[in-house]
């Protein structure tokens, strides 16, 4: 079984730093991007994009909170890496598919 960090700090920084780095520049920074472009209300585009992504933010945590009291952590792991593994092979296909 893999040593789980622990403690207020370590998995406070280990989910900013790893959310943080997927998130940048993907779909979701560019649509936030061009909408604060156009709309002309960075300051009200950014209230939304933050609450929208505080929101799904939520929705996972209760999620994976329901999930842990459910489903063992060796199972969750396995499943997580079938799911990036399938994720991947799509984004693969769809590179060469195209």
């Amino acid at each position: 079984m893999a040593n789980r960090t622990s403690g207020f700090w370590p998995v406070f920084l280990s989910t900013f730093v790893t959310i943080f780095l997927a998130e940048l520049g993907d779909k979701t920074q560019v649509t936030t991007m061009l909408m604060s472009a156009e709309s002309k209300a960075p300051v009200v585009v950014f209230l939304g994009a933050g609450l929208a992504l505080i929101s799904t933010s939520l929705i996972g945590v209760l999620l994976g909170q329901w999930l842990s009291n459910r489903v063992s952590e060796e199972t969750l792991d396995v499943c997580a890496g079938i799911l990036l593994v399938l994720i991947s092979i799509g984004l693969v296909g769809d590179i060469f598919g195209s």
